[in-house]
């Protein structure tokens, strides 16, 4: 390590910064203090030329108010005797005016010749105009800083007699602010070099032991370890000094175990792409990421040191003596009630070039979502396969019956041959029905929308239901008298309904009853179509739009359906911007949901 120049070391810092502090510090005081000495002093003289003044005004208005006689002076001269009575130093002059602006005394001796004439000063217009007292401050001839005040002469009934105009040598105030201002800066520069002196022995003290402290590390980085910083104080930084110190005795007792742990290191990393967890030779963890503890659903205290085998449930199946040698990956179900989880885990063993083992690393990958899409795929597979294996199974008992001799029976060859038609007919469905769900999934389904009458076009499909049903079941209507006008694809939205009706009437009871309401709620329209059918059981509610779910498989089949009707339904609801669920009490009924978007005008276009 370099040598730290001068203008860079932590002393001079110190010294700079405590000098800069001192200095703020004693600017901001100075720069109030000053403010506020300067506002007392110019009030304090202000105050005392308005109480003068109070006084010559008294003086001024007795004066012009007294009605003379022969024998007594003239206005002129008494007010002249007036304002010669209050002379001082502060007050340059003091003039009378009159309520026509003429002049009628002044205190000058210079200005004289002004008596009789018309002042000029706007100070004095607008105090006769406003009968108001005025000040200001402006710079005379001389370059110094005069404070003018006027102030009215008011007579008992509140008439103006005029008014006085004063100029007072304020400059005298500026000159002692600035005698003072000097004293401070005097004061400011004496205790800035006591300042620096301080700064400087005190920054010894703090700077002298991180050299220490320094020349230490530069030490410890050349691999010698036998040098200690000395203590000079118990302070914080003797307390640094101290832990320097004992941070130097733990280097060098670690300083063995370094390269086992480069090793354990370099071989966690080199497996770091998901969850990772390593142990020590005995299958505790004492590593672990964070992608493993949000994996697993732990936190790093539950974790660090116990045995890797109860952190990954496999306490039961496996010791860690196994998981040494385990070569296969393992799958690790971390399932909860409300959220699947599949892990995938793969376990490499640490071992010293000796051969001794030293730990095992354990890597996590998330497989939940390819275990989901497996299982579906199986389930898919086995759902097509047993549909289109049981209409094939029947057809061919009865197409080898009739090819053993039974379509020469007159009563028989006809019947086996409408099974063999029904079954054909229900396979057809079947993959009708999946090219279809193919074509939604792909997005290659065309909707041709329009613009229809919904209660004109939910009436016709029911009307056409109630008319072609063979069970003593009654419908219900609850149908709004208001048109609502909805954008859909006619023919879809018949299969979807065509299918809800169908399964009430599959399921409902002989003389029951099927409800069919339409209502406007959050801006959407909401179908309901119910039945008092035997219901379907809660925790079987929201997979009946499921492909190929049933809840009773063997009285789905008897009555015909392919278990896609509803999930068809389910995506061409949502093809036209709706939803669709279902709402059942087991043993009570079922009432099925879907919403549209709908308009209250048919915007030119329904006919």
């Amino acid at each position: 390590m370099h040598k730290v120049g001068f203008f860079k070391s932590i002393h001079v810092k110190f010294v700079v910064i405590y000098i800069l502090l001192i200095l703020l510090a004693m600017q901001i005081i100075g720069l109030y203090f000053a403010q506020q000495l300067e506002d007392t002093l110019i009030e304090n003289f202000t105050g005392s030329i308005e109480d003068r003044m109070n006084i010559v005004e008294f003086s001024v208005r007795e004066e012009m108010i007294k009605e003379r006689t022969e024998d007594d002076l003239t206005l002129e001269q008494s007010l002249r005797s007036v304002l010669y009575g209050f002379q001082s130093e502060d007050i340059d002059e003091i003039r009378v005016i009159d309520s026509r602006y003429r002049i009628l005394a002044s205190s000058a001796v210079d200005n004289q010749s002004l008596v009789g004439q018309r002042s000029t000063e706007e100070l004095v217009t607008q105090s006769v105009t406003s009968e108001t007292p005025l000040d200001r401050t402006k710079v005379n001839a001389q370059k110094n800083r005069v404070w003018v005040r006027t102030q009215p002469i008011m007579a008992e009934g509140g008439e103006v007699l005029g008014t006085l105009y004063m100029e007072a040598d304020i400059e005298s105030v500026y000159n002692q602010m600035d005698d003072i201002n000097s004293i401070l800066a005097g004061g400011t520069a004496i205790a800035l070099a006591i300042t620096a002196i301080l700064g400087v022995l005190v920054a010894q003290t703090i700077s002298k032991p991180i050299s220490d402290m320094r020349r230490q590390a530069q030490a410890m980085a050349k691999g010698n370890f036998s040098r200690k910083v000395r203590v000079y104080g118990d302070d914080e930084i003797g307390q640094l000094a101290k832990s320097f110190n004992n941070l130097t005795n733990r280097l060098q007792e670690s300083q063995q175990s370094t390269e086992s742990e480069r090793r354990k290191l370099a071989s966690v990393l080199s497996n770091m792409t998901d969850g990772v967890l390593s142990t020590d030779r005995r299958g505790r963890v004492i590593l672990i990421n964070d992608p493993a503890l949000r994996l697993l659903n732990v936190s790093r205290e539950t974790v660090i040191n116990r045995p890797i085998t109860s952190v990954l449930k496999l306490e039961n199946e496996y010791t860690f003596e196994d998981l040494i040698h385990l070569k296969e990956a393992v799958t690790l179900d971390f399932s909860s009630y409300d959220e699947s989880a599949l892990l995938r885990t793969s376990f490499s063993v640490i071992q010293k070039e000796t051969g001794f083992v030293n730990g095992v690393i354990a890597v996590l990958h998330d497989n939940t979502e390819q275990e989901k899409i497996d299982a579906e795929r199986r389930e898919f597979v086995a759902n097509v396969s047993h549909e289109l294996r049981t209409p094939l199974t029947t057809m061919r008992s009865y197409l080898e019956a009739l090819a053993d001799g039974a379509w020469e029976d007159p009563n028989l060859a006809p019947n086996f041959l409408n099974v063999t038609q029904t079954e054909t007919e229900r396979m057809i469905r079947l993959v009708n029905d999946l090219l279809k769900l193919s074509k939604m999934d792909a997005s290659e389904t065309e909707i041709n929308k329009e613009m229809v009458e919904f209660n004109v076009f939910f009436n016709r499909i029911i009307d056409r239901f109630e008319m072609s049903k063979s069970q003593n079941v009654r419908f219900e209507r609850q149908l709004p008298d208001e048109p609502y006008f909805v954008e859909v694809d006619p023919d879809k939205l018949t299969q979807v309904i065509d299918n809800i009706i169908s399964n009430a009437l599959k399921y409902s009871p002989e003389g029951g009853k099927v409800r069919f309401t339409v209502t406007v709620e959050d801006g959407f329209l909401l179908i309901r179509i119910k039945d008092q059918g035997m219901g379907i059981p809660k925790e079987n509610v929201e997979r009946i739009f499921d492909r190929f779910y049933r809840v009773d498989r063997a009285r789905s089949r008897e009555m015909g359906g392919t278990g896609l009707g509803l999930a068809i339904s389910k995506e061409m609801i949502n093809a036209h911007g709706g939803a669709i669920w279902a709402e059942s009490e087991y043993g009570r009924g079922t009432t099925i949901f879907f919403t549209l978007p709908f308009e209250l005008d048919d915007g030119g276009e329904w006919e």
